[in-house]
């Protein structure tokens, strides 16, 4: 699987507890740290980073593909919209949380985004 991190650099352990809830190996790890200037349209500059992702269109549409999503929400949504557009569905997603003091930050589940989708248009 391809793990597109756009967040802080994946621990081993996270990586370790990742492939576990996943059921596979991580192939490819793409760190892609989110630096946005508030200044400029965040659409451009959210573009730009997926550009740096070597992957076709295909292995877009194909490849199994998780997503650790930036903690800026308005960056989240964007980056989640343009995913979209290139995977044709919503990726699964990483939810870390914080355990202990000062936390450590573990991998506390893989949100298929997709399915939720799906269930929620039966509310129409």
């Amino acid at each position: 699987m391809i793990v597109l991190n756009f967040s802080h650099p994946l621990s081993a352990a996270q990586r370790a507890q990742l492939e576990a809830l996943a059921g596979q190996p991580i192939d490819v790890l793409h760190d892609l740290p989110v630096q946005l200037d508030p200044q400029q349209p965040f659409e451009t500059q959210l573009a730009e980073l997926l550009q740096r992702v070597p992957l076709s269109s295909s292995e877009w549409q194909e490849l199994p593909i998780i997503v650790n999503l930036p903690g800026l929400s308005v960056a989240a949504g964007v980056l989640l919209a343009a995913l979209h557009g290139r995977m044709g569905y919503f990726p699964t997603i990483v939810r870390l949380r914080g355990v202990g003091t000062p936390p450590v930050y573990e991998v506390a589940e893989l949100i298929n985004l997709a399915s939720i989708r799906a269930l929620a248009r039966k509310g129409r």
